[in-house]
């Protein structure tokens, strides 16, 4: 009789480990920690080419279009170094106008538009990092950056050093594509002699374009 016991009790026992354990590993599974989960976009040890326009705010210009471009070899998932080129031209519509209407009679010179180039090195730290999704659809991936730096500012027989700050963001669409979006202070020295204007500005430019990853893969 002890015989049949165990071999009828021994099942039981059996499915109830295997509940056990089913169990054990659904709840360790709920209550892992988000941090441990390896990342679905790997920037560590690649090359980051970015095409980028937007709207440039001189300090003592008037706004107009910059485009440009930027180069990130990223060191690891958190750092990384840019080199970035960005174009535009200064206006001064607002002084033309007043000169215009008082017909000579105020003692300004007329102001010209001249093209402006910045060259920039910085210093990308990808602060947080996140999912977003889409229209209710798709869970995108995303990173909040700062930067910081400097270069040159070159204008019309004029080249003066620029400190660059910032912020940004980017939207991994693919694994080798990314949205980008980036605000920047660039801190220098503007100087218009026939303005009597030589003074430390800061212009902001507000750009958006796509970053291309390689290797295309992570």
């Amino acid at each position: 009789m002890l015989a049949v016991l165990g071999v009828v009790a021994a099942p039981r026992v059996a499915r109830a480990q295997c509940v056990d354990e089913a169990l054990k590993q659904q709840l360790v599974g709920e209550r892992a920690y988000r941090g441990v989960v390896p990342r679905k976009f790997q920037k560590a040890l690649r090359h980051e080419l970015s095409a980028m326009g937007g709207w440039y705010a001189g300090d003592i210009s008037d706004g107009a279009p910059i485009y440009g471009g930027a180069y990130t070899f990223h060191f690891t998932e958190d750092l990384g170094l840019e080199a970035g080129y960005m174009r535009s031209r200064e206006r001064f519509a607002l002084l033309n106008a007043i000169i215009a209407r008082q017909q000579g009679l105020v003692g300004l010179v007329r102001a010209e538009d001249n093209p402006v180039q910045f060259f920039t090195g910085n210093l990308v730290w990808s602060l947080a990092y996140g999912k977003v999704r889409w229209m209710g659809g798709a869970i995108g991936r995303y990173d909040f950056f700062l930067a910081l730096g400097g270069g040159a500012t070159v204008e019309p027989g004029d080249i003066g050093l620029t400190g660059s700050g910032g912020f940004g963001m980017k939207f991994y669409l693919t694994q080798w594509l990314a949205l980008r979006l980036d605000v920047r202070d660039l801190v220098h020295e503007q100087k218009r002699v026939a303005l009597g204007v030589e003074k430390i500005v800061n212009d902001i430019t507000a750009t958006g374009g796509l970053s291309v990853f390689i290797p295309f893969t992570n």
